[in-house]
C-alpha cells in the first residue's frame, strides 16, 4: 500500500463526509460504491463488499460525530440546531429497531429484503415531494414542539428497515422528520447527524465483534471523514434551507433509483 492508495482513500472519506455534514446523512450510500470501485479504477487496490461494509460503517461513525461537533462549535454562542430531546427519542428508537432488524434479517430471503428497501425508498421520495409551507423554518431547536410518540414509532420502523437491509436509514429518516414531524430543515439535518451517530454505535460494535477490519484502509478513510464533515456542516449552515431541501430531494431520489436499479438488474 503506497501513497496513492492512502490518498485515494483519504479523498473518498472526504467526499462522503462532506455530504454527510451538509445533508445530515451517514455517507455510506455515497462511500460504499466509491470504495468498491474507485481504488480499482486507479489501480491502487481492491476491496470486497464485506471489507467495504466495515470501512463504511467506521466512516459513518466518525463523519457523523465530527459533523455533530462542528455544528455545536459553529453555534456555540447561538441556539443550537441540534434538538437534544429529538435526538434522544429518535436515536434510541432507531438503535433498538436496527438491532431487531439485523437479528431478524437472517430469516428473510434477500429478494424480500431488497423489495422492502425499494418500497421504502419510493415512499421517502414521495414524502420529499410533498410541499412544505415553511411556517416553522425559522424556529430554534429550543422552541420546537413535535409529537414524541410519532417520532419514536417512525424512527423505530426506520431502524427496523435499515437494520434488515444492512444500510443506513438517514435518507428515509430525513423525509419523515421534514414532512411528517414538520421539523425545520436545518434542525432536521443537524439532529439527524446525531441520530445517525447513535445508530452507528451499534453498527461499529457489530463490525468489531464480527472479525478483522482492514485497519489502514479504515484509518485513511476516517482521516478524510473527520476533515470533510466539519466543512460540509459549515456549508450546510450557510445555504438557504429551501435549497438544502432541494439538494436532499435530488439526493434521496438518486438513492431510490439506485436501489431499484439493483433490484431489477
Amino acid at each position: 500500500m503506497g501513497l496513492g492508495h492512502h490518498l485515494v482513500l483519504f479523498f473518498i472519506g472526504l467526499i462522503g463526509s462532506f455530504f454527510s455534514g451538509m445533508l445530515g446523512i451517514g455517507g455510506a450510500v455515497i462511500n460504499f460504491p466509491l470504495l468498491l470501485y474507485v481504488p480499482d479504477w486507479f489501480g491502487v487496490g481492491h476491496f470486497t463488499a464485506k471489507e467495504v461494509s466495515s470501512i463504511s460503517m467506521f466512516q459513518v461513525f466518525f463523519a457523523s460525530l465530527s459533523g455533530v461537533l462542528a455544528y455545536r462549535m459553529q453555534r456555540k454562542h447561538e441556539p443550537s440546531y441540534i434538538h437534544k430531546g429529538l435526538v434522544l427519542t429518535m436515536g434510541s428508537s432507531i438503535l433498538v429497531g436496527s438491532l431487531i432488524g439485523a437479528a431478524g434479517s437472517k430469516y428473510m430471503p434477500s429478494e424480500t429484503i431488497n423489495l422492502i428497501y425499494g418500497i421504502v425508498a419510493v415512499a421517502a421520495v414521495i414524502l420529499m415531494l410533498i410541499p412544505n409551507r415553511g411556517k416553522r423554518e425559522e424556529l430554534d431547536a429550543e422552541q420546537l414542539v413535535y409529537p414524541k410518540p410519532v417520532a419514536a414509532l417512525s424512527a423505530g420502523l426506520v431502524g427496523l428497515v435499515s437494520g434488515t437491509v444492512g444500510a443506513g436509514g438517514a435518507f428515509i429518516l430525513i423525509p419523515i422528520m421534514l414532512t411528517l414531524l414538520k421539523i425545520p430543515t436545518r434542525i432536521t439535518i443537524a439532529s439527524s447527524l446525531a441520530i445517525v451517530f447513535i445508530s452507528a454505535i451499534g453498527g461499529v460494535t457489530g463490525k468489531l465483534a464480527a472479525g478483522p477490519i482492514p485497519f489502514w484502509a479504515t484509518f485513511f478513510t476516517v482521516l478524510g471523514s473527520v476533515s470533510g464533515a466539519p466543512l460540509g456542516s459549515f456549508v450546510g449552515s450557510k445555504v438557504n434551507g429551501k435549497y438544502l431541501r432541494i439538494i436532499l430531494t435530488v439526493f434521496i431520489t438518486a438513492t431510490a433509483v439506485k436501489v431499484w436499479f439493483d433490484i431489477l438488474t
